[in-house]
């Protein structure tokens, strides 16, 4: 290891200083360069983690003291100014509720306001320096472009003495030969230094300091460990230590948060009498199985709140719902940070949080917004633990959703599966890597009954998001020297982790097309649709018409009556219609377009428009064990923007043979008096149901989530009038809410009334 004295930094070394922590005694904030701005005796820096070297919290040094910016009334024109006296070019965004870790000192600046041309922020308008009515908790921070002015100096820097930087952690098994199943969750604890890696001393090392470890590695929590064991086999095994007097608090995202200190070159007597931190962990329920160990209890929240991730493309990562009076809702980003994020991810069984998402980058949700200003010390069970604000409509609206991404266990999924021939990382056949008697070996799997679901999961084992198309036939990506078939029949629900743990046929391959041509591939995105039903218009909506025959030859020619119609005396007689209005949101991070294109969509002289998809939407009338006595299904009749929120403009528009689709923020309404919006139910017999939703049925086009698809209703019928109560969405064709949903009032039984 190189003497700790004064480093001579290049623009290279300064991107390592990202996390930096004090030699001896607590730990200095990561500093980045600064730009000193002469005429006006100011200096300027970026502290705070975790970031880049580009980004942090902006600190003033005034009067030879450092200070923070206040967040109120802070803008991206703001963030401009001060890119520029940091010697970059422009701001790309700004952050607020201090997300770079609250500062210390004097907070110099509030009520910030640039137009963002000024050359010196002391040319934008303040209440003064140094009068502020605000905490380090609302300190403000700024995203610069990683692109420097001319003429800046890179040696204008602050010192670094005495300051190094963990950079990773790990866990290296101490025990155990051969091909060891991951996450590892045990082990001696290493971590990168800029010279390589090295061990901790285990002398005064804490069941905090393990929490830290643990959260960073992916887990929930830690656990105790044989110690004299490992003792034992220190005595027997060279170490090589670089890191001793480590003290967390246990709240901390990263061990470099801790307070640290180094060994120096000089050092002679490293760890006397001492053996290596060794950290145990304990994995959430979702990596348990894979790691060999039974699934531990992870706490949960008092009473009926829960939380749940949604909208995000990688597991552990979303926007944060959570469950109060039975009705889900989000968490306004006031005050958002790390704390309450690692709250949240641990909650769920994942380790501490990477970052806190805040501005509804997760996508924006719908309905409730329950909380705002949480505040969490970290050691909270649950976020409802944590003290927050009750909130009302008029204090948060839902383009400042909170969300998260937590940190994962290591699990090496990502290198059994590959992509080839495609135009981009994005795309291509799938190849997957088996084991078994001899080498490891690359294959390709079979295009038969693969879809949509399937290629989800083999985006997500990727890393690479979501699928947009699941392809059965590849003809156009070279396969290369990849040409044996070894899986066929996979079949995923959508939320495995690999392919892996979807039903497959794996030793008795069965493919009724063969070749190459006819093999499995994906186009992956980052980004997806999420449709959303509007239950409230449902059931506001819903009443019985009866409808002359006459005026249904339409309707009958796109199938959109019961069997018994084909026998009817037509044109005489009538059909018993339940008909609803529909409103279809689009909640996601991208715009739903049908799979189809133009070239095969389908035009329907009788009501003069094309169809871009067979079956857009099914109606259902079950009974409450669940058989279907009544089906309607609607094809999509011009998929388009009906209306919008206020800032966003409408693009799709069926007329003229438009484009077809729902953009963000948009949503597409059927009303009730349209044709197919209906449910014949002319041979239902009076009693109790259920009416049953659901949109995009066969997931023919990729969502981020597919469970708020369904919407199920009470429904209760007495053969004149019929009442539609109940209506709710998320999970509805699941069997826990299945079980659920017989349990309400008027369910039991299908008594004639």
């Amino acid at each position: 290891m190189q003497p700790v004295s004064v480093w001579q930094w290049s623009p290279w070394g300064l991107l390592l200083c990202l996390l930096c922590s004090s030699c001896l005694g607590s730990p200095s904030p990561s500093m980045a360069p600064e730009k000193r701005a002469e005429s006006q005796g100011l200096r300027f820096r970026l502290a705070g983690f975790p970031r880049k070297p580009f980004e942090g919290r902006v600190e003033i040094q005034r009067a030879g003291e450092w200070g923070t910016i206040c967040d109120d009334d802070f803008t991206l024109q703001a963030a401009h100014v001060l890119c520029r006296e940091l010697g970059f070019t422009e701001a790309t965004g700004w952050t607020h509720s201090a997300k770079y870790g609250p500062g210390t000192g004097r907070i110099w600046l509030d009520n910030l306001s640039c137009s963002g041309t000024e050359k010196s922020v002391t040319e934008c308008a303040s209440r003064g320096w140094g009068n502020s009515d605000c905490t380090h908790d609302e300190d403000a921070g700024v995203i610069c472009k990683d692109q420097r002015l001319p003429g800046f100096s890179d040696f204008n820097v602050i010192e670094v003495e005495h300051n190094l930087q963990v950079e990773e952690v790990r866990l290296r098994a101490a025990v155990g030969r051969g091909r060891r199943s991951l996450p590892v969750t045990e082990g001696l604890v290493e971590v990168k230094l800029p010279d390589g890696w090295s061990q901790v001393c285990e002398k005064g090392w804490s069941a905090h300091n393990s929490h830290v470890v643990c959260g960073m590695l992916g887990f929930p929590s830690e656990k105790r460990v044989n110690t004299a064991f490992y003792r034992l086999l220190a005595q027997r095994q060279q170490h090589s230590f670089g890191l001793h007097g480590v003290a967390c608090v246990g709240t901390e995202a990263h061990l470099s948060l801790c307070s640290l200190e180094f060994y120096r070159a000089n050092d002679t007597a490293r760890c006397p009498g001492g053996a290596p931190a060794v950290v145990s962990c304990v994995p959430g329920p979702l990596y348990a199985a894979s790691s060999g160990q039974k699934k531990q209890r992870q706490p949960k929240p008092q009473g009926e709140a829960l939380v749940r991730l949604k909208g995000g493309a990688h597991p552990g990562e979303g926007r944060v719902e959570v469950l109060k009076a039975g009705t889900w809702g989000t968490v306004c980003d006031r005050k958002w940070d790390l704390l309450a994020a690692s709250v949240v991810c641990r909650e769920l069984g994942f380790g501490s949080a990477r970052e806190a998402l805040s501005g509804a980058r997760m996508g924006q949700g719908m309905g409730a917004i329950h909380l705002s200003e949480v505040q969490c010390s970290g050691q909270e069970p649950s976020l409802w633990k944590c003290p927050h604000k009750n909130i009302t409509a008029e204090d948060c609206s839902h383009s400042r959703d909170a969300g998260v991404r937590c940190n994962l266990p290591y699990t090496g999924v990502e290198t059994k599966i590959r992509l080839s021939g495609g135009r981009s990382q994005h795309e291509g056949r799938v190849e997957v890597q088996i084991g078994g008697p001899g080498p490891l070996r690359w294959g390709l799997i079979c295009g038969d009954d693969w879809g949509t679901l399937e290629a989800m999961v083999a985006c997500r084992q990727l890393g690479l998001g979501y699928a947009n198309h699941g392809l059965q036939e590849t003809w156009y990506w070279d396969s290369g020297n990849v040409t044996e078939v070894v899986m066929s029949g996979v079949r995923c629900t959508g939320t495995e982790l690999s392919l892996d743990q979807c039903a497959h046929h794996s030793t008795h391959i069965a493919c009724k097309r063969t070749g190459t041509h006819f093999t499995a591939g994906v186009i992956c995105s980052e980004t997806a649709s999420d449709l959303l039903l509007h239950s409230a218009l449902v059931q506001e909506t819903a009443y019985i018409e009866d409808r002359p025959l006459h005026m249904l030859y339409c309707a009958a020619e796109e199938n959109c009556l019961a069997r018994s119609a084909r026998s009817a005396n037509w044109p005489y007689g009538h059909r018993r219609l339940l008909r609803f209005s529909s409103q279809i949101h689009n909640l996601g991070r991208a715009d739903f377009r049908p799979k189809a294109g133009r070239h095969s969509w389908v035009w329907h002289e009788c009501h003069g428009h094309y169809h871009s998809m067979d079956i857009f939407t099914h109606y259902d009338i079950l009974t409450p064990n669940g058989t279907k006595v009544a089906e309607g299904h609607k094809a999509s009749f011009c998929l388009e923007d009906t209306e919008c929120q206020e800032d966003v403009s409408k693009r799709y528009e069926c007329a003229n043979f438009g484009e077809q689709g729902i953009t963000v923020g948009c949503w597409d309404l059927y009303r009730h008096d349209i044709d197919c919006q209906w449910i014949d139910i002319t041979d239902v017999k009076p009693g109790n149901y259920i009416l049953q939703v659901v949109i995009n049925p066969n997931f023919e086009v990729a969502e981020s989530d597919f469970t708020n698809n369904a919407m199920k209703c009470n429904c209760k019928y007495d053969g004149h009038r019929i009442w539609v109560h109940n209506c709710h969405i998320g999970d509805a064709l699941s069997e826990e809410a299945n079980r659920k949903f017989e349990r309400y009032p008027g369910q039991t039984s299908n008594q004639i009334i």
